[in-house]
């Protein structure tokens, strides 16, 4: 088989598993905006998101409210710190979400607005496959670099450049 047949193939593959994970995602994907108190948990699927609290948190340009979320997936058990800045110099709050990406799940937590009695509006997401659309977008590429690799289309292109040589074509 020539190697052009091989990056067709990988090619098609990728294209396959890119497709798988946007389906995939599409449809498993769960979204929740809620509202948190200290100390109270949420259960999404399999996640659960446990809210311990907001601390300042001050950076080189910025005031940050740091949320700090413990999160369990099956036996898995990690922190997210999602921040709600307001830079300096423009006076702009911006929403910075805390992500635990993973070949088969990614997990976002993202802070809101401060509501009343010390609550916060939270957003949780648990969108699987999402690495998969990159996966195969990688694999797409590495087939149109394997299939331009076959010696055929360097052949090709001698036999036609040796014709207009002997015609007396410029290149």
């Amino acid at each position: 088989m020539p190697l052009s047949y091989w990056g067709m193939a990988l090619a098609h593959i990728g294209f396959a598993v890119s497709l798988l994970g946007i389906a995939l995602t599409h449809e498993l994907s769960v979204e929740k905006d809620i509202r948190m108190s200290v100390g109270e948990s949420a259960t999404h699927g399999e996640v659960t998101f446990r809210f311990d609290g907001v601390v300042d948190a001050p950076g080189p340009n910025y005031r940050a409210q740091r949320g700090l979320f413990a999160i369990e997936d099956g036996e898995r058990r990690f922190g997210l710190t999602p921040e709600k800045r307001r830079y300096f110099a423009s006076g702009s709050v911006m929403t910075e979400a805390a992500i635990d990406a993973g070949f088969f799940k990614d997990i976002y937590v993202s802070l809101g607005e401060p509501l009343a009695d010390g609550d916060w509006a939270v957003r949780v997401y648990v969108k699987p496959f999402v690495r998969w659309i990159w996966l195969g977008a990688i694999l797409m590429a590495l087939g149109g670099t394997v299939a331009v690799a076959d010696q055929r289309y360097r052949r090709l292109r001698r036999r036609i450049e040796s014709r207009r040589a002997a015609v007396g074509v410029p290149a």
